[in-house]
């Protein structure tokens, strides 16, 4: 066997001997002193050249002695000519030392095998892996149109010493047709979705009976084709719904196109300008159809939670969005408020404690529709209590209000204190937000079994999950408008106090910034009830009055906006400056003209936040969501921790021109 390998690994030196010879004669030919500096120089390389050889012959016998180690002759043999492909080379080097029958053949170097560099016999192989002390290659291998799963060893001589050199061992398996079989069975993994044509009672009612059946066939003739070069299976199976079966092969093209159903479709249009609109929810990833249907529909939920007339996509584990750029319409009706009245009410009288709970730093909207709650529990017997922070919030003013009246006596606790008095059987009713890192306290959100979430802002991909009730109307102007809805089922105008009218609608205008955006005909019935119930619009007006030095610090950031596109105001600040004043910026800035959207980003802490409005035409909700944000299509804002502001900007800059691509 010790023959054999030392043929196989002794490097082929006689034309290198020949050619040496060859010169020393003709340097005798020259000159005789020529000659023997030659003869001399010959002799040194073939003896050091010798050297070599044997030194590599020790350090791989070495490493077969080793994994040979108590086995005989004939089992030496076999691993030596074993069916799987092995090569040996100097890891420092990339030299070829030796190669098994089988990689000899996979090779085709059979004469000049070892003689190579191991990037010349596999282009593009990488050792990295091998030097980082791992045992298979982390990535397969592509040589000769085949594929390989690479896995190996370093082996080191017993006594390393200087000069010592080092021995990569490799094992190559052919994995072609496993991968190909895996790619296949990937492409072809059955995908679902379900399309929604969500407005469509408004396409119905906006155009004559007549007329209707050729409005569904356009929009069937839009959807079949999108479907057609997918190959997949398009049905319907309600009158507003179709389900979509297709291969996992044809998502990709569907995503980068952004699901363009969503625009053909609109191209719609029923009656005096009613356009059509599609929520679609696709389920991936799912161990069965069962399973899949099942992601689909939550993924139509929450594309309808946040709007509709975008793609939501619901894998095993995440959510990603397509669309949701187009102005929503209100979609709600009475009936639901009325249910979610009731529902809420028994909640109220079947729970040992109330607490009710807003998002982080309170504004009125939240503050508003926690005083409504408060309201309703206190008509029914029970006391609620309101977690907020009393130094961190927007709402000083009526904060103080609500404190001085005898019925809030000991309502407003902080959250680790509602956290330590929360005994089983608590109801906690989140108001103004539905995502569970947003709310004043997590802790006391994780400990109440029984969970209510009355919310107006579009759901994000992290949302409250255990919800006992869930009034979410991404249509509401605001939270207080919802629990507004509430009251007028629950409570007769008379038992609501002045400073819970007035603070409701404070909200309300805060929302609607006086009324002029995302306000519905709900929205002003909710205002007219409050009115009744001894609302003072004076008093409401003067909660928002500003003092001059946050008027001046306002226009100052105005003042160092910039346009982006055009139609959006971008204000990047490198100072800090207080929430509540950015905020009000960014509302300014939509009050120049050709303005669509503004942008007010500034320093806060190690991070960034930002704010950002719209008239409607653009939905800033998605342009924030995409970094870390959220809120509603014309009002949202984010936190961005450990990031300055120019890094923001630019990452906002690339968001804006995604959404517009």
């Amino acid at each position: 066997m010790n023959k054999k390998l030392g043929r196989i690994m002794r490097t082929n030196t006689a034309l290198y001997l020949a050619c040496l010879m060859l010169f020393t004669a003709l340097g005798f030919l020259v000159d005789t002193r020529l000659g023997i500096l030659e003869a001399v120089l010959s002799l040194g390389i073939f003896l050091l050249s010798l050297h070599r050889s044997k030194r590599t012959q020790q350090t791989v016998r070495q490493y077969m002695d080793r994994m040979a180690g108590g086995m005989d002759s004939a089992r030496s043999s076999n691993m030596l000519y074993a069916p799987l492909p092995m090569v040996v080379f100097n890891a420092q080097t990339d030299e070829v030392v030796w190669g098994n029958d089988e990689f000899v053949q996979l090779a085709g170097k059979k004469d000049s095998l070892f003689e190579s560099r191991m990037e010349t016999v596999v282009p593009g192989f990488r050792k990295s892996w091998l030097m980082e002390g791992k045992r298979e290659c982390p990535e397969l291998v592509g040589w000769n149109h085949r594929l390989y799963r690479v896995s190996g060893v370093l082996s080191r001589p017993e006594e390393l010493t200087r000069g010592d050199e080092m021995m990569a061992i490799t094992y190559w398996m052919d994995v072609t047709e496993s991968e190909q079989m895996r790619t296949t069975l990937e492409m072809t993994r059955p995908v679902l979705a379900i399309l929604m044509v969500d407005n469509y009672e408004e396409l119905m009612k906006a155009c004559p009976e007549s007329k209707r059946s050729a409005v569904v066939a356009a929009l069937e003739e839009k959807m079949n084709a999108w479907a057609a070069d997918s190959g997949g299976l398009l049905l319907s199976y309600d009158r507003d719904r179709y389900l979509f079966l297709f291969e996992e092969k044809s998502f990709p093209d569907f995503a980068e196109h952004r699901f363009h159903v969503l625009d053909t479709v609109r191209e719609v249009v029923a009656g005096e300008g009613v356009a059509a609109t599609l929520s679609i929810g696709v389920g991936r990833d799912g161990d069965g159809f069962e399973a899949l249907f099942k992601n689909a529909t939550m993924a139509l939920e929450m594309a309808l939670s946040r709007g509709g007339d975008q793609a939501v996509v619901k894998d095993r584990e995440n959510f990603s969005f397509y669309g949701g750029r187009a102005k929503t319409t209100e979609k709600r009706t009475k009936v639901k408020s009325r249910v979610m009245a009731n529902a809420l009410g028994e909640l109220i009288d079947d729970a040992r404690q109330v607490y009710v709970m807003g998002h982080k730093y309170a504004d009125m909207d939240s503050l508003g529709a926690a005083a409504g709650i408060c309201c309703i529990a206190r008509k029914r017997g029970k006391k609620a209590q309101i977690v907020i922070d009393t130094e961190k919030n927007a709402v000083m003013p009526m904060l103080r209000r609500l404190m001085e009246l005898p019925e809030y006596e000991g309502v407003f606790i902080s959250g680790s204190e509602a956290f330590l008095r929360a005994q089983n059987g608590a109801l906690l009713v989140v108001v103004d937000t539905n995502r569970p890192g947003s709310v004043e306290s997590e802790q006391l959100l994780e400990t109440c079994n029984r969970v209510a979430v009355i919310d107006h802002h579009r759901r994000g991909s992290s949302y409250i999950e255990k919800m006992a009730l869930n009034y979410h109307e991404p249509y509401a102007s605001s939270a207080s408008e919802l629990v507004t809805e509430l009251l007028q089922y629950l409570v007769e105008p008379v038992n609501l106090l002045r400073a819970e009218s007035e603070a409701l609608l404070a909200g309300i205008v805060l929302d609607t910034k006086n009324f002029t955006n995302r306000t519905g005909g709900r929205t002003f019935e909710a205002a007219a009830y409050l009115r009744r119930a001894g609302a003072d619009t004076q008093e409401v007006q003067r909660i928002f009055q500003s003092d001059l030095p946050s008027m001046i610090t306002r226009y100052d950031i105005i003042r160092k906006a910039e346009l982006y596109h055009e139609d959006i105001a971008i204000a990047a600040l490198n100072e800090e400056y207080d929430r509540v004043t950015a905020a009000k910026a960014a509302d300014e800035l939509l009050t120049l003209q050709g303005v669509q959207a503004s942008f007010v980003m500034y320093r806060k802490g190690d991070g960034v936040y930002i704010s950002a409005r719209s008239l409607g035409e653009i939905n800033v909700q998605v342009i924030v969501e995409a970094l870390g944000g959220g809120g509603n299509s014309t009002s949202a804002g984010g936190e961005l921790p450990g990031r300055r502001v120019d890094e923001v900007k630019e990452m906002l800059l690339t968001q804006i021109d995604n959404y517009f691509a």
